[in-house]
C-alpha cells in the first residue's frame, strides 16, 4: 500500500535535532521512525512504553562516602533552619 497520509506536528527544535541526530546514526529516516512508532501503537493497542511518574529511589547509604553523607546531612539541617519541613500528617495523612 502506498504511503499517502501526512502528519504535521510541532516540537521544540532542540528535541527534533537531538532525535534526528540519533536516528541518522541509526540509519533511520524520521518518517520511518514515526511509521515504526505508529505500528508499535497498533501492536501494543496503546503506547509501546509505560507512562508513569517514577518513584524516588531510596538511597543506599552504604554506597556513599562520608563526605557525601556530611553534605546531605548539612542540606537537611539547612532545610530545617529554612522552615522547609512537613508535618507527619501532611506526609502520611
Amino acid at each position: 500500500m502506498e504511503k499517502t497520509a501526512k502528519i504535521n506536528i510541532r516540537i521544540k527544535p532542540e528535541v527534533k535535532d537531538e532525535a534526528e541526530d540519533i536516528l541518522r546514526k541509526l540509519g533511520i529516516a524520521p518518517s520511518n521512525a514515526i511509521d515504526m512508532f505508529y505500528r508499535q501503537i497498533i501492536l501494543n493497542k496503546g503506547l509501546p512504553f509505560d507512562l508513569k511518574i517514577p518513584e524516588e529511589k531510596s538511597m543506599d547509604i552504604s554506597k556513599i562516602s562520608k563526605k557525601e553523607l556530611d553534605e546531605l546531612l548539612k542540606e537537611g539541617l539547612k532545610d530545617i533552619d529554612d522552615g522547609n519541613i512537613y508535618d507527619v500528617d501532611e506526609v502520611f495523612g
